[in-house]
């Protein structure tokens, strides 16, 4: 696989800078993966999503919350700096981005601040190649609260407001620890969430703490050599055994969201139920849980394209992304949404 396989060309007016007025407002393309060249294409609203789901299907959500994981500081040396979240890794520890005209260097003190003139100070304390290790004084998670900005993604061109607050959270939000949100949850609410429940489709969750990695370019373009940054996943046992029970009644296992997919497909690899995955999906991975996906559209030469490659096939999702562009969908965080199911698992 080569990182050019995976490049298109997406009008920068398509990039969704602000959510709709609701969240079920947005459209859905089906896409009937073939084994040909050419998937059947169906234009929908979200709302249908009750038409594509059937009694006896499992829903799981990623319930993963976003935190205020954008920080801002001065070195020793006067220069500002920002510093982004990529994982926390323990009550006072955490690992980093950085953005800086120089990189502070390890045994450093960036000293943080916030708009109402407080300050706490950080040290540097180590680097892995990709990421900066940081020490806080105190909980991190405490810190953020009083001191982080919410880190809207870098195609997202506005700063952070009251809107983004709430509607770049999903209404299952519950555990602490993202960097991003895992966006395909963004299109439920409460309502549907209760007309799904009357169908006779069950709910279930993992948690997978979304990490600024998921946004880090692919460098590579023999993607043999790309390193898949690490997340932390948890998925609790009632999950797991409503997947064993979905799977033997002849029901559908539907990740709603690639990070939801991660996990799952994570854990069916290790057999662990929680731990850091770097799991890498490309063409060719063999799925062992997830039989339909709920998503939306990736960026050009990002592993979650590559992952949705993988789960309908290459040519399909080629065809699928020209007629979304040629359709005017919103793109990324904000924007629309896919429905996917894999070959074997396309019959209605």
């Amino acid at each position: 696989m080569q990182l050019s396989d995976f490049n298109y060309k997406l009008p920068p007016e398509l990039i969704a800078q602000h959510p709709l007025a609701n969240r079920t407002d947005s459209r859905l393309l089906e896409v009937q993966a073939n084994e040909g060249s050419y998937a059947h294409l169906i234009d929908r609203q979200f709302k249908d999503i009750l038409n594509l789901i059937r009694p006896g299907d499992l829903l799981v959500f990623n319930d993963t919350k976003v935190i205020p994981a954008r920080l801002h500081g001065k070195k020793e040396t006067g220069g500002n700096v920002e510093l982004l979240i990529e994982r926390i890794s323990s009550e006072n520890q955490a690992w980093v981005q950085i953005r800086a005209s120089k990189v502070p260097k390890t045994g450093s003190i960036v000293q943080i601040h916030n708009q109402a003139g407080e300050t706490f100070p950080v040290e540097m304390i180590g680097y892995d190649g990709r990421f900066y290790e940081v020490r806080f004084p105190e909980n991190v998670f405490a810190l953020l609260e009083r001191f982080g900005e919410l880190p809207l993604p870098p195609y997202i061109e506005h700063q952070p407001d009251g809107e983004d607050a709430q509607r770049y959270q999903t209404v299952v939000a519950k555990n602490p620890g993202a960097v991003a949100a895992p966006t395909a949850g963004l299109h439920f609410d409460q309502e549907i969430l209760q007309q799904i429940k009357e169908l006779g489709v069950i709910q279930a969750s993992v948690t997978l703490h979304v990490g600024a990695g998921t946004f880090t370019p692919v460098r590579e373009e023999d993607l043999s050599k790309h390193k898949m940054h690490y997340e932390w996943y948890s998925i609790p046992p009632e999950t797991l055994e409503a997947i064993s029970k979905t799977k033997a009644q002849g029901g559908r296992v539907i990740a709603v969201g690639t990070t939801s997919l991660r996990a799952l497909e994570s854990q069916a690899i290790s057999k662990q139920s929680s731990g850091e995955t770097n799991l890498f999906i490309t063409p060719g991975f063999q799925f062992k849980t997830v039989d339909c996906l709920l998503t939306n559209f990736h960026l050009p030469k990002s592993t979650l394209l590559m992952l949705v490659s993988a789960f309908a096939g290459m040519d399909n999702i080629r065809t699928a992304y020209q007629h979304a562009i040629e359709q005017k969908y919103r793109f990324f965080s904000y924007g629309d949404a896919m429905f996917l199911c894999r070959l074997e698992n396309t019959t209605s």
